[in-house]
């Protein structure tokens, strides 16, 4: 895989991490009557409000985005790239077998919405596991 689909894949991945994070984090309440935001909502159908857990997944966002923000700088690195990807995969293939076993509690666009989505984010995680190329040898040897 070449460093620019890298770059992009780290850096989205950042971006949803930070955006779902800070936002947890700081206005758990906020986050949980209007998650993912643009109009829709998708939290309060799965339960009641419950401070320390919107909280814990707004703490555990922006871990997941320090990591990626590292590889980010180290995109060259395929170890931890690939570490970085395996963690965001164990994370996004739970995450998305919860969602479409409760897809139910949805109407059509917002389940549709869910699994395109959080399908997406598996297959950028996916992506992150693949080698990078090797570094170019200069063309005048």
């Amino acid at each position: 895989m070449n460093t620019r689909i890298r770059y992009a894949t780290l850096g989205l991945l950042a971006a949803v991490a930070l955006y779902t994070g800070v936002w947890a984090y700081f206005a758990p309440k906020e986050w949980y009557e209007n998650f993912p935001g643009f109009g829709l909502s998708w939290l309060p159908q799965l339960g009641p409000y419950n401070e320390h857990l919107a909280k814990d997944a707004g703490a555990m966002f922006p871990a997941l985005a320090a990591l990626t923000v590292i590889a980010l700088c180290s995109v060259r690195n395929n170890r931890l790239v690939q570490t970085t990807g395996a963690v965001w995969l164990v994370f996004n293939v739970l995450h998305f077998s919860y969602h479409v076993q409760h897809l139910d509690m949805y109407e059509t666009r917002d389940q549709v919405l869910n699994v395109v989505f959080l399908a997406a984010l598996v297959l950028l995680a996916a992506l992150l596991l693949l080698p990078g190329r090797p570094a170019r040898r200069d063309a005048t040897r």
